[in-house]
């Protein structure tokens, strides 16, 4: 019962978008911008971004926000962005007549994102009490 209580804490909630239209190398730099931040912040950058995979990212964390406060009723200004990965989709084979008969591969690759949220709990900060210590006046004893 313990473990129960515990991962209703640290509850994580997340979205997935399969077959992204982007490769995944161009999409995780674009989740190298939200990675570890507070979800508003993470709108804005992605809103303000000028990469064309940053609206599908921003699609895909508005529907885990809209997850955690519709499922599991998290507090939305709470939230920051646990874990945002980026994985290998399908890829599209395509060729290109090139010179002396050849032909040259080009593929079309596709993502899969999963973003994760969680709620962050507000530290408490104990303030310890300064005991006071004798101060010695430039090494006098008097």
């Amino acid at each position: 019962m313990t473990e129960e209580t515990q991962k209703v804490d640290n509850l994580v909630v997340k979205a997935i978008g399969k077959s992204i239209k982007s490769s995944p190398r161009k999409a995780n730099l674009t989740l190298g911008l939200i990675r570890g931040l507070k979800v508003e912040k993470a709108i804005n950058n992605l809103e303000f971004s000028r990469k064309r995979v940053s609206l599908e990212i921003l699609k895909i964390l508005k529907s885990a926000i809209s997850n955690a406060e519709n499922n599991h009723q998290l507090d939305i200004d709470k939230l920051f962005v646990k874990e945002a990965s980026v994985g290998k989709s399908m890829v599209l084979k395509r060729f290109r007549p090139r010179a002396r008969g050849r032909s040259g591969k080009i593929l079309k690759t596709f993502s899969r994102i999963k973003i994760e949220v969680q709620e962050k709990e507000v530290a408490k900060v104990k303030k310890e009490e300064i005991k006071d210590t004798k101060k010695e006046e430039n090494g006098s004893k008097n």
